[in-house]
């Protein structure tokens, strides 16, 4: 028929609904058939961890599923107690392993402890009485692990995982 007009219908299928043809057509056109058995095939995304997740490969750090922003100095800090985890370790010792000498500027032992202080308020559910990172009266720091965190990062580090 001249000056007919000729209309196509044509079917988007959802992004990821790969499969046999027919099958994508189903999906897109909405048949509930199609639609159930693409939901069954989804899998359900995982939940966010609670506590602490220390990604050492990244350099990233989460609390309770959110990014804790660390400044470089404070993730180099918490690496290090990481990778030394349930033993004490010594001001001089963080200073030494931290800071070297091409630093403008070598801190001292109270700068350590601003430096613990401010790690706290960022990781500790109470700063004021901590749980993970415990001072050692007269010596230095210790991390202890808590449930809830995530030891993955730690123990890939270290060979272990």
């Amino acid at each position: 028929a001249d000056g007919g007009e000729t209309y196509a219908s044509v079917a988007l299928a959802p992004v990821g609904s790969g499969g046999r043809d027919v099958d994508v057509v189903r999906l897109a056109l909405q048949d509930p058939a199609a639609l159930a058995k693409h939901r069954q095939v989804e899998e359900p995304a995982p939940k966010p961890r609670g506590g602490v997740v220390i990604d050492i490969s990244r350099k990233r750090v989460q609390l309770d599923g959110n990014a804790a922003p660390l400044t470089y100095k404070e993730f180099e800090l918490l690496q290090y107690l990481v990778l030394r985890e349930g033993r004490t370790v010594s001001r001089d010792e963080l200073i030494a392993s931290l800071w070297t000498a091409g630093d403008d500027e070598i801190p001292n032992e109270r700068t350590i402890d601003v430096h613990v202080r401010r790690l706290r308020e960022k990781l500790e559910d109470d700063p004021t009485t901590p749980q993970r990172i415990v001072t050692v009266r007269g010596i230095g720091y210790k991390l202890v692990a808590q449930a809830g965190d995530d030891a993955t990062a730690r123990d890939a580090a270290r060979g272990e995982g």
